[in-house]
């Protein structure tokens, strides 16, 4: 009788092997995706680095207001539910970053530091953050 296991590890052998061809066929073995962002941030990778986690690619997709955001927010801080808190404080500042609003931008992320043990780059420089944000707006999202 077969050893089972065996022919588990062949047909695996054999799924990585195609996977691997197809990605050769497709030109995509070893390449790194360079993102519309970081083709305007080039050099940058300060202000890269402070955008990637934080800013809306499309914000006209998020369903709720700034304001909604922050009061979540607040009700869940004093909740003592301080996760989901900082999630409400990141999305009101990438809501923010959208509205080129930088200080409200400096205030939200400030707060998202204060209830976490995360370190926010976009607090090292957020007026060069957002000014970045506003022009790959401008470019990439369609009206």
């Amino acid at each position: 009788m077969p050893n089972s296991g065996g022919m588990t590890v062949g047909l695996l052998d054999r799924l990585r092997r195609k996977k691997e061809e197809k990605n050769v066929e497709l030109g995509t073995e070893n390449k790194e995706v360079i993102t519309e962002l970081e083709k305007l941030c080039g050099d940058d990778k300060e202000t890269f680095e402070a955008l990637v986690n934080v800013m809306f690619l499309d914000p006209k997709k998020i369903e709720t207001s700034m304001k909604e955001a922050v009061e979540n927010a607040k009700t869940f801080e004093k909740a003592k539910d301080l996760l989901r808190a900082r999630i409400w404080y990141e999305i009101a500042g990438g809501l923010a970053i959208y509205e080129g609003n930088i200080k409200k931008v400096a205030e939200y992320f400030g707060e998202c530091e204060r209830l976490s043990n995360m370190k926010y780059p976009i607090l090292k420089d957020p007026e060069k953050a957002v000014t970045m944000a506003q022009e790959y707006y401008k470019k990439y999202l369609k009206s």
